[in-house]
């Protein structure tokens, strides 16, 4: 393909996404197709011949369209957010078109450079400690960044042996029953194993109990086990409880035990000022994520993570084969990102960040939160007036857990009702052992009339 070439498509492409982008309404929200029917759509042998782009594009609107699931519809309540804006749409081009591998600072130094300005700006824009300053790297998931925060933890609770020698059996982390699976994942990864992890208990809001944590620290000490990391969470997937950091951190400084402080959805509220308590204790923490990829506008996948001890984490993941020296490394005057990740290759992921943080401006970013917020609001003030529906756990930023009144299966239906009908999409989780729905307000379309038209839905369903 000839830049001539590539200009003309990409007109057609951009017009493509400009289309669907307006026109994202008419469709249903969840994909109604059966499984395998995109499969069988398909042709059983890949093309031989070369074809060109217009019949590419009328695949994707013939197989790939009925098979997606709108996430950036606004009337996608389901999960948490995947805020694909345009503007970073346009930044992920950049990026693409730019084909940078930013692994070291000598293969692109902008791509490094600029993710460092970013990450360093932001964490004094959300009010993040000075500590995390120098310490920031964008990871593609908040899965990588638990696994990241891990193998840290490993190698400064081992006295830097963890890098030679492994794990030795010995080491336990701590999570709840409310903690990321993520986190569960990480301990598989980095060698631990299930039995290594203790899962806390919560209190009446979904929350981590100190108490429990330190009772079970002190258990795990007693016999010989070495604590390893706590994982607290502000912004729980389930509920969207937030953890006592302050308290946790406090039992996590006595023991050595790193803190690792999962704010993948609720993290980018803390540009705003009123939020900030929610992240009290965070300065005590040695390591943070957010997700730019929720509810910050920014297109999957791109996660930020801090840590205050950056020398630990590289310490833990560097490899250093022959064929990556190079003179600005051995100076000691650059940051080399693939050793701050799991793999070695890393995308130009700063660029769509900047777009976005371009684009709207911090401004623009608190509006947008700020809106969500608002609007859960409103439907929190509309379930407290209908008799038949409650909260199951108090509202939590843009996050509204209900439920009917001592009727699950009728809970149960409405979800059903609603999900099949493809006007939006809601999903579920378990409070104690009680289904509820979960109503997550997030997507950037979404005004008080989709939130509105879901709740006359989901009334309408019981």
């Amino acid at each position: 393909m000839t830049p001539e070439e590539f200009r003309r498509i990409g007109h057609q492409v951009v017009d493509w996404v400009a289309d669907y982008r307006s026109r994202i309404e008419d469709f249903p929200v969840l994909s109604p197709v059966e499984p395998g029917w995109v499969r069988a759509q398909l042709p059983e042998e890949l093309p031989e011949r070369p074809s060109d782009f217009d019949a590419l594009l009328a695949d994707v609107d013939r197989v790939v369209l009925p098979g997606t699931t709108h996430w950036q519809h606004p009337s996608f309540f389901g999960y948490f957010p995947s805020n694909a804006s345009l503007p970073s749409v346009l930044g992920d081009l950049l990026s693409t078109g730019l084909g940078v591998q930013g692994m070291l600072w000598a293969t692109s130094p902008a791509a490094t450079e600029l993710e460092q300005a970013l990450m360093d700006q932001l964490a004094t824009a959300m009010g993040l400690p000075e500590s995390f300053r120098g310490g920031g790297v964008i990871q593609d998931t908040a899965s990588s960044a638990a696994l990241v925060a891990m193998t840290a933890a490993l190698q400064r609770a081992s006295g830097g042996k963890w890098r030679d020698s492994g794990v030795d059996g010995s080491e336990t982390v701590y999570v709840s029953s409310q903690t990321h699976s993520s986190l569960a994942k990480a301990a598989r990864l980095a060698g631990l194993g299930g039995s290594a992890v203790r899962s806390v208990a919560v209190d009446a809001a979904q929350a981590m109990s100190a108490d429990d944590l330190a009772a079970r620290v002190r258990a795990d000490l007693a016999a010989g086990r070495r604590p390893v990391l706590v994982c607290a969470t502000i912004g729980t997937t389930g509920t969207g409880a937030v953890d006592p950091v302050r308290e946790i951190a406090a039992i996590c400084r006595e023991h050595g035990i790193w803190l690792h402080v999962d704010a993948a959805w609720a993290g980018p509220v803390a540009l705003c000022e009123e939020h900030r308590a929610l992240f009290d204790g965070v300065e005590l923490a040695d390591s943070f994520g957010a997700n730019a990829h929720k509810w910050l506008l920014t297109a999957f996948d791109l996660s930020l993570f801090w840590t205050a001890h950056p020398d630990v984490l590289v310490d833990a993941l560097t490899i250093l084969p022959e064929y990556l020296r190079n003179a600005a490394s051995e100076s000691g005057a650059v940051v080399d990102y693939r050793d701050w990740q799991i793999p070695l290759g890393r995308r130009f992921r700063a660029l769509k960040l900047w777009s976005v943080l371009r684009w709207y401006g911090l401004s623009g970013l608190r509006e947008h939160l700020r809106g969500h917020i608002a609007l859960a609001e409103a439907l929190e003030g509309w379930v407290a007036e209908d008799p038949r529906w409650e909260l199951v756990v108090p509202r939590s930023l843009s996050l509204v857990t209900i439920a009917v009144r001592d009727d699950e299966e009728a809970t149960r239906r409405a979800m059903e009702v609603v999900n099949a009908s493809g006007s939006a999409f809601v999903t579920h989780t378990s409070v104690n052992g009680r289904f509820a729905i979960r109503v997550a307000i997030g997507a950037e379309g979404t005004r008080e009339r989709h939130v509105r038209a879901l709740w006359d839905a989901l009334r309408a369903a019981v």
